[in-house]
């Protein structure tokens, strides 16, 4: 049953739910599929570790392979055939053919992209619970509150506990977009679709020099507002505003193009994806001028963080799939306290201790196929867990 508990003000109310405490052959059928799922977990956590130790292996050969093969070129703006389907690095200034437009508000600016994002003034919910035992039930008390805020998605008030007097439009009048430029250079060479979709340093972009654009949208700081008082929004008001990446022209309040760096191959005018041996493909752009030893530094560094991240989320991945597996355990003495706290703290040793020697054993059986003898030191350091955890179990227990 619902009981419904108003504070006094339709911005917040809590309801209280309840239900039977759910009987041990009920919990049990749900710790059954949670082991269920604790399987899946922990395979796609056996997959990721032993995939990604691959990856940044076969992407450190690579970026070695593209230091030893790549060609500084003297000028940018003079094309060399003896360069073609070479690995090349160049630095300068980004150009583009024509500056980009939003007629609506009748604003132009010469770079590589325009972003404008839409805000819509929005009711948001949140939600805060707690559960407790009350008369042998579950009781789950919901304390639900309303709040207006600038929101870049429509909010769907149909989800909300309580619509009315909370209720949103169903779309926004004017929709987002980023334009891109079609052509993007560096001196004579042209970048590829991959390399100008990794020019995303986007700016805020200044509306001081603008004038309002329609008698119904009103400039304010960096902003253009669909309402009749900005300073006093209504729900379903609109504001807009502007960002930019990728400079590519001189602009008096902006200032001067942004540079680049880039290494990638050399196609005619064109700096394509170039594929290297181990199998991987270098077409690397990073903003200002940088040497050839400075970008691929930037490249390790980025294969080492983004290695140690997916390590720590397949370590996590699989801790939690272990847990799921073994919580049949704590499920069949949750009903002593004293127990169930001792085997809920066990559990979690163990599934800390069994995640943390297969992640290092899966990992080093990834290495296994690059260098065999950093995969025996690893896979020799995946027993250290087990061994300290064994070793503080006294000796009557181990006999």
């Amino acid at each position: 049953f619902q009981q419904f508990s108003d504070t006094g003000s339709r911005k917040e109310h809590v309801k209280i739910t309840s239900e039977a405490k759910p009987g041990f052959l009920e919990r049990l059928s749900e710790t059954s599929g949670g082991m269920l799922m604790g399987l899946v977990t922990f395979l796609l956590a056996s997959y990721l570790l032993f995939t990604n130790e691959g990856r940044a292996l076969r992407t450190a050969k690579s970026l070695d392979e593209g230091l030893s093969l790549v060609v500084p070129l003297d000028s940018i703006h003079s094309i060399s055939q003896q360069n073609e389907g070479s690995l090349v690095h160049l630095s300068g200034a980004l150009s583009t053919s024509k500056p980009l437009f939003d007629p609506s508000y009748g604003l132009s600016i010469q770079a590589v992209k325009l972003k404008r994002d839409v805000e819509m003034y929005q009711w948001v919910e949140y939600e805060d619970s707690k559960e407790y035992e009350e008369n042998g039930e579950i009781k789950k008390e919901t304390k639900y509150s309303y709040n207006t805020e600038w929101k870049s998605e429509v909010v769907n008030s149909r989800n909300f506990d309580r619509e009315i007097g909370h209720k949103n439009p169903s779309a926004m009048a004017v929709e987002s977009f980023t334009a891109v430029s079609p052509n993007v250079q560096v001196g004579s060479f042209v970048l590829s679709k991959g390399l100008v979709d990794k020019i995303d340093d986007f700016k805020r972009l200044s509306l001081s020099n603008l004038e309002d654009p329609h008698a119904d949208v009103t400039r304010g700081g960096d902003y253009f507002y669909h309402s009749e008082n900005p300073r006093r929004p209504e729900v379903g008001d609109l504001r807009v505003s502007f960002f930019y990446a990728g400079l590519s022209g001189d602009d008096p309040h902006l200032g001067s193009a942004d540079k680049v760096t880039v290494i990638a191959r050399q196609r005619g005018d064109q700096l394509v994806a170039y594929h290297t041996k181990s199998g991987d493909v270098l077409e690397i752009l990073h903003p200002g001028d940088l040497s050839v030893e400075e970008v691929f530094q930037k490249e390790h560094q980025s294969n080492t963080m983004k290695t140690w991240a997916l390590r720590a989320a397949g370590w996590l991945s699989m801790f939690v799939g272990i847990s799921l597996m073994t919580r049949i355990f704590y499920t069949l003495v949750d009903w002593f306290p004293v127990v169930r706290d001792l085997v809920n703290t066990g559990l979690k040793a163990f599934a800390f201790c069994v995640a943390t020697s297969l992640s290092l054993l899966t990992i080093s059986v990834g290495w296994l196929f690059y260098r065999p003898l950093w995969a025996l030191l690893i896979g020799l350091f995946s027993v250290v867990p087990i061994v300290v955890a064994r070793s503080r179990v006294p000796p009557k227990k181990q006999q």
